[in-house]
C-alpha cells in the first residue's frame, strides 16, 4: 500500500518533469521587469508565458491556427531557432494627444517547424517587449508546403493568473461596438471586443487588443474556460474567416500593462507597433472643432430624406457656415445632402449616390461660400452597409469632395453585424459580410487610401476598431466605434453617468473617437435630459480624444450659452503632451493636455455618478511661470438627476507649478479649465 501510494504522485510528476526538459527561449523588457518564455508543450504545441516583477500575469498560452484545408498547425512543433534585436527612437506624429513618441523595445522572433508528419510547415512568432506591455504576431514565410492560408481560427490564449476585475462589451453582437460596457469579475467574461481592460488585484492594469489589423479578419477576446482567453476571428461568407497568400504577417496581438489607470492610458504600444507614415506629407489636413447638421435627424426634427423637414437644405446649411465663421469653427457637417436617402435604406444603401445632391442642396455653391468664410464643408457618406455600391463610385466621390476643398468625410456602415453588403465573385451578385470581417478591414483601408490621393481625411461610423493605422495613414483622423452622443436622443440617461469615464479607460485606448459632444441644452428628443451637467459637456474635450471635435448641439442652443460656446471654439483638437493626472478605471477621469500651437494647457475630465473631492496637482506646468486659470466647474448642488444639471460655476485664479487645487466634481460632473502663461 505504501509504495502504491508513493507510485501515484511520481507518475503524475512526470509529465511536468518532460515539460520542463523542453528547450526554452526568453526574454525581457529593456528594464527588466516583463519576462516572456517561449517553448512547446509535452504534445509540441507552441506556448508562451509572461511573467511581470517575478510575478506570473500570463501562464502558458497555446499558439497556433486552425485551417479549413489541412492539417491544423497546433501540434508537431519544434522551436528550430531564435533571434534577438532590440530598437530606441523618438518619433514625431503630424496631429495627436502627443507630438513625440518614444519606442523603446527589445525583440525577440522564434521560428517554430511542424513535424513531416504533422504537414512540415513553417511558423514565425516575433514578440517586442516594452517596460509597459507586449506584442506579438505570426509571420507565415514562403514556404513549399502551403502557398495559401485558409484560416478557421486562430487558437491563440492568454491564459491570466491573477484574478481581477474586467470592463468589457460583448463581441458579436448586432449592434456592433455600440454597447454599454458592464464590470464583472475576469472569469465572468464570456466574449469580448477589444480593447478589454482589466484591473488585477493586486492593481496592476492590463488591456488586451491588437495592432495594424491589415487585411485580416479582427479578433474576440473568448473565454475557454476560468481565467483562459482564445482569439476568436470574426466571421466570413468564405468559409474560412482568413484567406492570405503567402508570405503575410497577422496583426499583433497586444496588452498594455502598468501599476496605475494613468499608465494604461499614456502608452503607445499600439502605435509603436504600426508602420511608419506611408503618405508623406499631410500638412493638408487640420485638426479642428465642427458644428453640423446632424442633430436636428438625430433628435427628429429634420430628415435625412428629401421632403418639408429635410435637414440639408442650401439655406441651412449658409445659416451654419456662418455661425461657423462667427465663432471660430472650421467644418461643417451636413448629413443628407446626396440622392438615395428616400428609400428603406438602412442595410440596403443600393439606392445611394455619393456625387449627386438632392435638388434642394447646392453644393458647389455652398463650397465655394464656406471657402470665402474660411470655413470648410465636412462630406458625408452614408453607404447602409453597401460597399458593392460605394466601392463603385469611391474613387469618383472623393475626387468630387478634393476638387471642392471638402478635406474631410465622415463615413458610416448602418447595418446590424453582418449586413455589410459586399460584392461577390461574379459581376452583379453580392455576399454578406462582418463590420469587422476581413473583407470590411480590406475595405476601409481601400477607402482611406484612395481619400488620401484627393487630400481628403476619413471619419468612419459603424467602422472597424482603430488598432493604430492613423500611424501609416495619418489621413484615418478618426472614428466612432463605440456608443456615442446620439444615443442620449433617444431615450432618458441612455448613457449612463459613467459611460464616458468608462469609455477613457477602454474604447479610447485604440484610438480617437468621434463622439460628438457639446450638447449644452443637455436634452435629446422629447427634452429627455442627458445623463450630464453643464461642467461635463466641457470636460468631454478633455477626456475623449479626436483631432476633430464636434460641438453637436444645434446653433440656436449653443448661443444660449456664450461662456461655454467661447470655451469650445478655444479648446485645441491637437496637443504636444497629454497626461491623466487623476482617475479611476470607470469613476473618473481628469486630464492635462498642452496645446501644441502655444503655451496654453488646458484640464478638465468627467465624473460618474458618484459625488466626489478631486484633488489636482499643477506639477506638469513651467517651472518659474505663473498661468491664469479660467475654470468652469460644476456649481453648488448640481447633479445630472435634476434640473441642477445646468448648474455651472466660473473661477478665475492664478496658478503655479506645484500648486494644488481640491476639484469638486457633481454626479454625472465634470469640469474644464484653460491656463494661459500670465503676461
Amino acid at each position: 500500500m505504501f509504495k502504491a501510494a508513493l507510485a501515484i504522485p511520481l507518475l503524475l510528476a512526470a509529465p511536468a518533469l518532460a515539460q520542463e526538459a523542453r528547450p526554452a527561449v526568453t526574454a525581457t523588457s529593456p528594464d527588466g521587469s516583463i519576462l516572456l518564455t517561449v517553448s512547446t508543450d509535452n504534445d509540441s504545441r507552441p506556448v508562451w508565458s509572461l511573467s511581470r516583477k517575478g510575478r506570473l500575469l500570463i501562464a502558458p498560452s497555446k499558439l497556433g491556427f486552425i485551417l479549413t484545408d489541412g492539417l491544423n498547425m497546433v501540434r508537431g512543433f519544434t522551436i528550430a531557432g531564435s533571434e534577438k534585436a532590440a530598437a530606441k527612437e523618438t518619433w514625431e506624429q503630424p496631429w495627436g494627444e502627443r507630438r513625440f513618441v518614444t519606442d523603446i523595445h527589445n525583440e525577440l522572433l522564434v521560428r517554430f517547424r511542424q513535424s513531416d508528419v504533422q504537414g512540415a510547415r513553417l511558423m514565425n512568432v516575433r514578440f517586442r517587449l516594452f517596460d509597459d506591455g507586449v506584442g506579438f504576431r505570426y509571420e507565415l514565410p514562403e514556404q513549399p508546403g502551403m502557398k495559401t492560408m485558409r484560416i478557421a481560427d486562430e487558437t491563440t490564449e492568454f491564459d491570466i493568473a491573477p484574478k481581477g476585475t474586467a470592463w468589457w462589451i460583448p463581441g458579436g453582437e448586432w449592434n456592433r461596438y455600440e454597447q454599454v460596457y458592464q464590470a464583472t469579475p475576469i472569469d465572468a467574461v464570456s466574449t469580448a471586443h477589444t480593447p478589454i481592460t482589466m484591473r488585477l488585484e493586486d492593481g496592476t492594469h492590463l488591456s488586451f487588443h491588437e495592432a495594424a489589423l491589415v487585411d485580416y479578419s479582427a479578433y474576440w477576446l473568448k473565454r475557454a474556460s476560468g481565467q483562459t482567453f482564445r482569439t476568436t476571428l470574426s466571421p466570413s461568407s468564405q468559409g474560412a474567416r482568413v484567406i492570405r497568400d503567402l508570405p503575410f504577417n497577422t496583426p499583433w496581438r497586444t496588452i498594455r500593462i502598468a501599476d496605475s489607470a494613468a499608465g494604461l492610458v499614456e502608452n503607445d504600444l499600439e502605435l509603436n507597433l504600426n508602420e511608419p507614415n506611408r503618405l508623406g506629407d499631410v500638412r493638408w489636413f487640420r485638426p479642428a472643432k465642427y458644428i453640423g447638421i446632424w442633430w436636428g435627424m438625430i433628435r427628429g426634427d429634420w430628415t435625412w430624406a428629401e421632403g418639408p423637414n429635410h435637414g440639408a437644405t442650401t439655406a441651412r446649411t449658409r445659416r451654419y457656415i456662418d455661425f461657423a465663421a462667427k465663432h471660430g469653427f472650421r467644418g461643417v457637417l451636413v448629413e443628407g445632402w446626396d440622392k438615395g436617402w428616400n428609400g428603406e435604406w438602412f442595410g440596403h444603401g443600393d439606392e445611394f449616390s455619393f456625387t449627386q445632391a438632392t435638388g434642394d442642396f447646392d453644393l458647389p455653391g455652398l463650397a465655394a461660400y464656406a471657402r470665402k468664410k474660411g470655413v470648410h464643408l465636412i462630406g458625408h457618406h452614408e453607404t447602409g452597409g453597401n460597399i458593392a455600391n460605394y466601392e463603385a463610385q469611391l474613387d469618383d466621390a472623393m475626387k468630387l469632395y478634393g476638387g471642392l476643398g471638402v478635406d474631410v468625410v465622415k463615413t458610416g456602415y448602418v447595418a446590424d453585424m453582418g449586413g455589410i453588403v459586399a460584392p461577390g465573385d461574379t459581376p452583379g451578385t453580392t455576399r454578406m459580410e462582418w463590420h469587422d470581417g476581413q473583407r470590411q478591414v480590406q475595405h476601409h483601408l481601400k477607402v482611406v487610401e484612395t481619400a488620401a490621393k484627393y487630400h481628403v481625411a476619413v471619419n468612419a461610423h459603424e467602422p472597424v476598431k482603430d488598432t493604430g493605422l492613423r500611424r501609416t495613414y495619418p489621413n484615418w483622423v478618426s472614428r466612432e466605434g463605440a456608443r456615442g452622443m446620439e444615443y442620449n436622443a433617444w431615450g432618458a440617461f441612455a448613457n449612463g453617468p459613467d459611460h464616458e469615464p468608462t469609455l477613457v479607460y477602454t474604447r479610447m485606448l485604440s484610438g480617437p473617437m468621434d463622439y460628438t459632444p457639446g450638447v449644452l441644452s443637455l436634452e435629446g428628443a422629447k427634452h429627455v435630459p442627458l445623463a450630464s451637467t453643464l461642467a461635463k459637456q466641457l470636460g468631454l474635450y478633455l477626456a475623449l480624444y479626436s483631432p476633430i471635435q464636434m460641438a453637436a448641439d444645434f446653433i440656436e442652443n449653443l448661443a444660449k450659452y456664450p461662456r461655454e460656446l467661447d470655451f469650445i471654439a478655444r479648446v485645441p483638437a491637437d496637443w504636444s503632451e497629454s497626461h491623466l493626472i487623476a482617475g479611476e478605471v470607470g469613476d473618473y477621469a481628469i486630464f492635462a493636455r498642452k496645446d501644441r500651437n502655444s503655451a496654453d494647457w488646458y484640464v478638465g475630465g468627467v465624473n460618474d455618478a458618484t459625488a466626489r473631492t478631486v484633488p489636482l496637482s499643477f506639477d506638469f506646468l513651467e517651472p518659474g511661470k505663473s498661468y491664469t486659470a479660467t475654470i468652469y466647474k460644476d456649481g453648488e448642488g448640481a447633479t445630472y438627476l435634476t434640473d441642477a444639471r445646468h448648474r455651472i460655476a466660473y473661477e478665475t485664479r492664478t496658478v503655479r507649478k506645484g500648486d494644488r487645487y481640491d476639484l469638486w466634481l457633481a454626479p454625472g460632473g465634470g469640469a474644464a479649465m484653460r491656463l494661459v502663461p500670465a503676461k
